[in-house]
């Protein structure tokens, strides 16, 4: 499964919002998966963009979303996908087009790691939205801990997080 967190490509995902993929695309629109979204309530099931690095300008982010059908972008489910291993994807929305994340977006990179130099210059050179951009990510995380929980059959997080299992994508026309 792939569980983590994802940009926003399209209007109408927050910070803090889950999202299950229906199909993973790659830049070039080509699918790399499909298949059922998993049961994660107050999810919406969207197609999720593989990306190779953090997507933050609104523009590219707008033309990612045109070429792909994609809802959200993320760096670690195409090569999962490209594995034969995914099972599911399961992402937070951390950032959006009118949240970017700046240079804090590039201190992680595609395998996971996180660039210290990198993390440590975005919040000396951009503090406030460092700040702001790692405030909405912790939103995204604690969206991911519900998430967890649920997906691993605690009652109690499934009781508070209501509603219905999986809802439609922000536009009918990224459901594919």
């Amino acid at each position: 499964m792939s569980f983590g967190v994802a940009g926003a490509l399209v209007p109408g995902l927050d910070p803090g919002d889950l999202v299950t993929a229906t199909r993973v695309v790659a830049a070039d629109g080509r699918t790399l998966w499909e298949g059922e979204p998993l049961p994660v309530r107050r999810a919406t099931a969207v197609v999720v963009c593989a990306v190779p690095a953090v997507v933050d300008d609104p523009r590219e982010r707008a033309a990612l979303a045109a070429r792909t059908g994609a809802a959200v972008a993320d760096m670690e489910s195409g090569p999962l996908a490209a594995s034969g291993r995914l099972a599911g994807v399961v992402r937070a929305v951390s950032d959006t087009a009118a949240l970017p994340v700046g240079r804090l977006g590039r201190a992680a990179t595609p395998e996971g790691e996180i660039r210290w130099g990198v993390l440590a210059g975005a919040f000396a050179r951009e503090p406030v939205r460092a700040v702001r951009s790692a405030v909405r990510g912790r939103r995204a995380l604690a969206a991911l801990e519900r998430a967890a929980a649920e997906l691993a059959g605690d009652a109690s997080a499934s009781a508070e997080a209501g509603g219905p299992p999986v809802r439609a994508g922000p536009e009918a026309r990224y459901l594919r």
